[in-house]
């Protein structure tokens, strides 16, 4: 009886004549089924093997002059460490012991919640792109409040994955409420005055994918095709471009209406939200409608609808309330309010229940609604600016603390940007944050020849050089002129 026999992948390897075995026999392989007869038994192929004996080297494409660059941890910066340590003092530390997590324990070690601090925080705002690289930092200099440590490598990965995410959270909480009550006097754009003073807030919020982690570790090896980080969502506020709320999910395709009720729970009453379409959804717009609560998106274009009255009307704009939902099993209860505007040859439609012109007017809605690029501003800006694009770990664990971390460092650079603002007498939209984040490296070297200089002077004083207030490009005085042709009539 002939008997069959599996040759595995390893064993091929000590037949040197067996890719010319392989090359004999390979249309009889494919033409019966991946089976072969050799002498008096019968072998069991999988042709993914044959195709990997088979294949030759693959050789190295371009010119090795030319690969990417590994770029050096950056100096430390006093201006901003201290403005970090103002946040999160050793206080704050203490009142975050009672966090607790089923899964995670945080007990008396080296690696404590002080240290992990200010190696996450120290891995975003120094633009460190490797662990061994903070860990050698750590060794010879120390790392923000936490003096020269010797710590290994594997300690810091397995802290990484054991560390509750939960206190990185709360962190990001408190820094986060003592930036708000500091209050600075953010200069705001005259047009938007009004709108400010309408609202007791005015918040935009957006989710976004995080990219692909690490799969040289645990199980994740087993997974095909890329493994995404997760997905956020971020809430900041319209005007000061401060952080106001984060989420993360470890679903990277989790929908954006399942974060309904948590926007709800923080948006004030009398706040204004503005979204995507992502969040759209009928029974949202009633129940933010039943709470005293606005919100502002865009409208879907297969939504059937009615015209209830029409507000106000010109060549290029349309302003008028609306009943949704006429031929839905469950319609929109309350009316809302659309506005169309012809811009260029395209008719756009935004949607708010917001339906007192007086409160926001018909061009106030449109040019709303185009700040809500705002936070994608801030995603690009954390992503390809602060790292959050390059995950550290492959743990879901790691990459919340990060996702955190990336946050703390924005909300406190955009806190700087704000002071900035105010002594240049500029509105915070024309600082440049990227520049503000750059021009770090040459303050940090201007200062090592003057101790006596001071951040925000100096950013005052080579504020041209440094390229920190944004230019006024042709486009956007299109867009101006653009703009004020189309609203010419609703302001006569």
């Amino acid at each position: 009886m002939e008997r069959y026999r599996s040759i595995q992948l390893i064993q091929l390897v000590h037949y040197g004549s067996f890719v010319g075995w392989a090359s004999r026999h390979w249309c009889q392989v494919k033409k019966n089924g991946f089976v072969s007869r050799v002498g008096n038994s019968m072998v069991k192929l999988n042709t993914v093997v044959l195709i990997l004996i088979m294949s030759k080297p693959r050789k190295k494409q371009g010119n090795p002059d030319f690969r990417h660059r590994v770029s050096v941890p950056a100096p430390s910066s006093q201006e901003i460490e201290s403005r970090l340590f103002e946040l999160i003092t050793p206080g704050t530390f203490a009142n975050l012991k009672g966090v607790k997590d089923k899964e995670r324990s945080l007990r008396d070690r080296v690696l404590t919640l002080p240290v992990m601090a200010a190696i996450v925080l120290s891995l975003v705002y120094r633009q460190i792109q490797h662990l061994t690289d903070v860990l050698r930092c750590l060794e010879v200099e120390g790392l923000m409040w936490v003096e020269a440590m010797q710590v290994s490598r594997q300690a810091l990965s397995q802290r990484l994955g054991s560390m509750p995410a939960q206190l990185f959270i709360k962190l990001f909480e408190q820094v986060i409420e003592r930036l708000t009550a500091k209050k600075n006097k953010i200069e705001i754009a005259p047009m938007w005055a009004s709108v400010a003073s309408s609202f007791s807030a005015v918040w935009i919020a957006d989710a976004s994918t995080l990219e692909a982690v690490k799969k040289h570790l645990g199980q994740l090896q087993q997974k095909t095709g890329a493994v995404l980080g997760g997905k956020m969502l971020m809430v900041v506020e319209a005007f000061s471009h401060r952080p106001v709320a984060a989420f993360f999910d470890a679903d990277a395709k989790r929908n954006e209406t399942k974060w309904w009720s948590a926007l709800l729970e923080r948006l004030p009453v009398g706040g204004l939200l503005i979204t995507d379409m992502g969040f759209y959804g009928f029974e949202w717009f009633d129940t933010l409608t039943e709470q005293g609560k606005y919100v502002l998106t865009r409208q879907k274009a297969k939504v059937r609808y009615q015209v209830v009255r029409r507000l106000s009307s010109g060549s290029h704009y349309k302003d008028e309330i609306i009943q949704m939902g006429l031929h839905h099993t469950d319609p929109c209860r309350y009316p809302m309010r659309q506005v169309s505007v012809l811009w260029g040859q395209t008719w756009y439609h935004y949607l708010t229940n917001v339906l007192d012109p007086q409160q926001l007017s018909p061009q106030q809605v449109c040019d709303l609604y185009r700040r809500r690029w705002q936070i994608e501003d801030a995603f690009l800006l954390t992503k390809r600016l602060l790292g959050l694009s390059y995950l550290w770990v492959g743990g879901t664990n790691g990459v919340q603390m990060q996702v955190y971390a990336t946050w703390i460092f924005y909300a406190v650079l955009n806190d700087l940007c704000a002071d900035v603002a105010v002594a240049l007498q500029q509105p915070l939209e024309r600082i440049s944050l990227e520049m503000v984040f750059r021009s770090l490296y040459f303050f940090h070297r201007a200062r090592s020849h003057n101790p006596l200089l001071q951040l925000i002077p100096w950013l005052v004083e080579h504020h041209r050089s440094m390229g920190l207030v944004k230019a006024v490009r042709q486009r956007h005085r299109r867009t101006a002129a653009r703009s004020l042709d189309i609203w010419a009539s609703a302001l006569t």
